[in-house]
């Protein structure tokens, strides 16, 4: 996720409240851009080690270092840094997946040039094994953020300082039914992410020990506070379904000069009505938009959030080039629907990632036999539909590669991971219910 969102210490003082109605509106009109799918983007988050000792912690003044030489390069994505010191590229809407890859691996070539050069490399780990949460940047919104959060235990500041993700963004999809219609690309995105988070768990270790998830990332994401990291119910009318779920959310915080107030269990609607602490604005809604994160968050396009960071250089290349031919591909997203579809009885009614579908793909991975055979087909699928994408060789056979090492065998990353850092094989700890 990206936590470090722009924003400014309060709105403008003659800028017009906003009314719930007009609320309402824009929330229908600006979150579902229709249209026939063309751009892709992606969003790269990479925890930052010590190139030599992995295991130790980088000393704030390094990553301060890191940040200033990154900053100058010339990238063409945007770049952020998490409050953990986490490095954020997010490229920008590209035309074509090859062009996404191309644009986004020369970013990354210079950014780890420049690491590298201090003795820094980014690594593709969900949650960063070693280390405990310890958060560096000290702006008002991340003081809110960890006020808020820690009403709920200690995930919050697990997930802001020692987490990354591979997330990819595709266009929301045209006004018509059918296969590349809105509503049928929401529906997809909530089956289909389970799907994703299975195959690139790799987040086994939290602290110096393994856990009992394969990705313990999504497992900090259920554990966070009731309402804000949930989908919106009533996934088949997807715009009337993520404005309400909008406007009764609570607010994380309202903005000020000084310290920006968090008030508890205040929604949207709520500040709307009653005018305090202060009148609502635009700035406001915008605002409160950047505080959810759900699995899958209309921000005009999609951005599906729930992968794992991936290891090596270009594992990020695989997430994304096998969401895009599934989503994009006219022919692979009719039969992934369908592939799909079943797993909703296994979901059952409860909103993603807190129902059993998506709580089974982040403990289990794809031991679970269920999710193993439909991402083999969304696999076998995607493979298919790369090559009618203008995908590279390169990029088809490093899908084939990760459906041979890992989806046809039942694995994933996070199973290599457990290989390498338990000593005499891999076991995961007992599942304690409700516990990380």
């Amino acid at each position: 996720m990206s936590t470090d969102t722009p924003g400014g210490h309060g709105p403008p003082d003659l800028a017009p409240p906003l009314g719930e109605g007009e609320a309402e509106d824009l929330l229908r009109g600006i979150c579902f851009k229709t249209g026939p799918p063309r751009m892709v983007g992606v969003e790269l988050e990479w925890l930052l080690h010590d190139r030599d000792h992995p295991h130790r912690p980088v000393p704030s003044h390094r990553l301060e270092a890191a940040a200033t030489a990154v900053r100058a390069l010339p990238l063409r994505a945007a770049l952020t840094f998490e409050p953990g010191g986490q490095l954020e590229l997010s490229s920008r809407p590209a035309p074509s997946l090859m062009a996404c890859v191309d644009d986004t691996a020369a970013d990354l070539a210079a950014v780890r040039a420049a690491l590298d050069g201090l003795g820094l490399a980014p690594a593709g780990l969900g949650v960063d094994p070693w280390q405990s949460p310890r958060r560096l940047l000290r702006e008002p919104r991340y003081e809110a953020m960890e006020q808020a959060l820690d009403r709920w235990g200690p995930a919050g500041r697990a997930m802001m300082c020692t987490t990354a993700s591979v997330q990819v963004c595709l266009d929301a999809g045209e006004a018509e039914p059918g296969p590349l219609g809105y509503a049928r690309r929401w529906r997809l995105a909530h089956l289909l992410g389970a799907v994703l988070v299975a195959a690139f768990a790799n987040s086994p270790f939290r602290e110096g020990r393994p856990t009992p998830w394969q990705s313990t990332r999504q497992a900090l994401w259920a554990d966070l506070d009731p309402k804000r990291t949930l989908a919106p119910d009533g996934l088949p009318a997807p715009r009337d379904a993520w404005a309400a779920h909008v406007l009764d959310t609570p607010v994380l915080c309202v903005r000020g000069e000084g310290p920006w107030a968090v008030p508890e269990g205040l929604t949207l609607r709520e500040w709307i009505r009653s005018g305090a602490p202060r009148r609502a604005d635009r700035s406001d809604l915008d605002y409160h938009i950047t505080t959810l994160f759900p699995p899958v968050r209309p921000r005009g396009h999609l951005e599906l959030r729930m992968i794992d960071a991936q290891p090596g250089d270009d594992g990020w290349i695989v997430p994304l080039a096998v969401t895009t031919a599934l989503f994009d591909d006219p022919e692979a997203a009719e039969t992934v629907y369908r592939t799909v579809k079943p797993l909703a009885e296994t979901a059952g009614a409860g909103a993603a990632p807190r129902n059993p579908l998506w709580t089974a793909a982040a403990r289990d991975g794809l031991a679970d036999p269920e999710l193993r055979q439909v991402a083999d087909v969304c696999f076998r699928l995607a493979l298919e539909a790369l090559p009618r994408l203008g995908a590279s060789v390169a990029v088809r056979d490093a899908v084939a590669g990760f459906h041979d090492r890992y989806v046809a065998r039942g694995r994933c990353p996070a199973d290599d991971l457990r290989d390498l850092l338990t000593p005499g094989g891999a076991r995961r700890p007992a599942h304690p219910k409700g516990t990380l």
